[in-house]
C-alpha cells in the first residue's frame, strides 16, 4: 500500500443519484508489505478481522446508481470503525496517556483504532507501535476516509433533502440455542443514528427477502453510525450486518455461490430506502 495512494476506492457516481451513500469500512485487502515483520501472528490469521469480501455485495447497488466508499486498507492496520482516540494506550511507544482516550469496551477487549489481539492467537503485534506511526495512519487514511464520506453524505443531503448512510459490514453465521438465528442485523444505535422509519424499512426488506432480522442485537453499529448519523440534521444512518454464510463458500473464505443474490439484496435494500425519504417534507427528514 502507497500512502500516497487514497485510502479507499470510490463506487457510483462521484455527485450523488440517490440520497443513499454506502460504506464499506471493513472488507480492505491490501496489506502494506511491511506488516509480515511486526506480526507474532500469521499474516492469513488477520482475515478474521475481515468482513471478508462484503465490499462484493455493494457493486450492484454501485451499478444502480448508488455512490459510496469501499476501504482498501485491511482492518488490522486501522479500524475506521473506532474513533481515532480509542487507542490502547499500553500498545503504543511511547505509551500514550491522558484523559483525550476513550477505553471504550472494545479498546479493552484488543479491539481498538489498532487492534491489538486475535482469538484465538492471542498479541497480533511483535512490539509496541511508535505513536508516530499511528499519528500517519490517523491522518493519511482514517481521517482521509471519512472527511470523504462526509463530503458524499453533504452532497446527497443538499441535492434530495436528507441522507441516509448504509454501513455495510459481515458476520460470522450467529449460533443460538433454540429458535432460529438472525441472518441480518440492523443497527441504528438505539434509535439515535437513524429515525425509526429507516430502520423499519430495512427490517421490513430483510425480511420479506426471507430473512430472519434482527436490530441492534447483537450489532448497534460504531463509530461511522455514530460520527456520521444525524438525524436531527436529516442525515440518517444505519449498519447492516450479514451472515457470511449467505454469500461465502464453505470455509467462509472464498465467494460463494450466494454472492449475486446477496449484492442484489443489498442493492434492493439501498433502493427501498431511497424510497422511504422521497417526498419526505424537511420536517419528517430532520425529525
Amino acid at each position: 500500500m502507497s500512502l500516497a495512494a487514497l485510502p479507499y476506492r470510490r463506487i457510483g457516481p462521484a455527485a450523488p443519484a440517490s440520497p443513499v451513500i454506502l460504506s464499506v469500512p471493513h472488507a480492505g485487502r491490501d496489506y502494506p508489505a511491511a506488516i509480515a515483520d511486526m506480526l507474532r501472528v500469521p499474516r492469513e490469521a488477520l482475515e478474521a478481522l475481515e468482513d471478508r469480501h462484503v465490499d462484493r455485495l455493494a457493486d450492484a447497488a454501485a451499478a444502480s446508481g448508488i455512490s459510496g466508499l469501499v476501504a482498501t486498507v485491511p482492518r488490522a492496520w486501522i479500524d475506521l470503525n473506532r474513533a481515532d482516540r480509542e487507542i490502547d494506550p499500553d500498545m503504543i511507544e511511547p505509551p500514550l496517556r491522558g484523559a483525550a482516550l476513550i477505553q471504550s469496551a472494545k479498546v479493552r477487549g484488543g479491539l481498538g483504532l489498532v487492534p491489538r489481539r486475535l482469538h484465538p492467537h492471542g498479541d497480533i503485534w511483535k512490539g509496541r507501535l511508535p505513536v508516530d506511526s499511528l499519528t500517519a495512519r490517523i491522518r493519511d487514511i482514517h481521517r482521509p476516509y471519512h472527511e470523504a464520506l462526509s463530503a458524499l453524505l453533504t452532497l446527497a443531503r443538499a441535492r434530495f433533502g436528507a441522507a441516509v448512510l448504509l454501513d455495510l459490514h459481515s458476520m460470522p453465521p450467529i449460533r443460538v440455542n433454540g429458535g432460529r438465528a438472525a441472518r441480518i442485523v440492523i443497527g441504528d444505535r438505539f434509535g439515535r443514528s437513524a429515525t425509526a422509519r429507516i430502520t423499519a424499512r430495512a427490517v421490513a426488506e430483510a425480511r420479506e427477502a426471507g430473512f430472519v432480522s434482527t436490530v441492534n442485537t447483537p450489532y448497534a453499529g460504531g463509530h461511522i453510525l455514530e460520527r456520521h448519523g444525524d438525524p436531527a440534521q436529516g442525515v440518517h444512518a444505519i449498519q447492516v450486518e450479514i451472515d457470511r454464510s449467505l454469500y461465502l463458500a464453505p470455509g467462509l473464505r472464498e465467494p460463494g455461490p450466494g454472492m449475486a443474490a446477496m449484492s442484489a439484496f443489498v442493492a434492493r435494500l439501498a433502493a427501498a430506502l431511497a424510497d422511504e425519504i422521497s417526498g419526505w417534507p424537511m420536517a419528517i427528514a430532520a425529525e
